[in-house]
């Protein structure tokens, strides 16, 4: 094991002094290459374009030797990579589904909210809407109870005679209609003190 990591540490160090050319099997050159990190499976060059992973397998013979490529090695490296590579990408994915969970569950937290805002808002307004008759209606009956106009008549114009108030005849309906007003403005006012719970 000490071997491995002297010989490792040499070619890392001759390889960072040193510049190179590599020519793939299929023809492809890397020139002025500097190895800055030997893999299993490959090396790992810099040049003026960039870096790149060559792979021993698109390498000469010679140079898999030199930086001692096993094959059985390589593709037990190149298994755990694709491995590791598939847990990230699986992760990535977890995270993503969680991310897009969220953003619904609130998206739809906010439509909620925003429904029964308005809910309570139409609620608001029928309430007040049958307020407002139910005091009209009030306002009518008070109205039918008075007693109609007065005159003076008789054979001396001293008795005080009354004429029935017209609307008198309205009272059992006026009084039936805001029973209906205040039964539904109880279950209007039920309803709204549950939205805004």
């Amino acid at each position: 094991m000490n071997a491995k990591v002297l010989t490792f540490l040499i070619l890392s160090f001759t390889s960072a002094v040193f510049s190179e050319d590599f020519k793939t099997v299929n023809g492809k050159e890397y020139k002025d290459a500097t190895v800055t990190r030997v893999e299993a499976d490959g090396i790992v060059v810099k040049t003026k374009s960039g870096i790149s992973k060559l792979p021993f397998a698109e390498l000469p013979k010679e140079v898999q030797e030199r930086f001692h490529y096993d094959q059985q090695k390589a593709s037990a490296y190149s298994a755990e990579q694709a491995a590791n590579y598939t847990a990230y990408q699986k992760q990535q994915e977890d995270i993503q589904r969680e991310r897009e969970d969220a953003a619904a569950k609130q998206k739809t937290i906010l439509v909620e909210q925003e429904a029964a805002k308005n809910r309570a808002q139409a609620l608001q307004a029928r309430y007040n809407e049958l307020q407002n008759q139910e005091n009209d209606l009030l306002l009518q009956i008070g109205e039918a109870k008075q007693p109609g106009p007065t005159y003076y008549g008789g054979k001396n114009n001293r008795t005080l005679l009354h004429h029935p108030n017209p609307q008198k005849s309205q009272l059992p309906l006026l009084q039936g209609h805001l029973s209906d007003v205040r039964h539904q403005k109880e279950q209007v006012r039920k309803q709204l003190e549950k939205a805004q719970r």
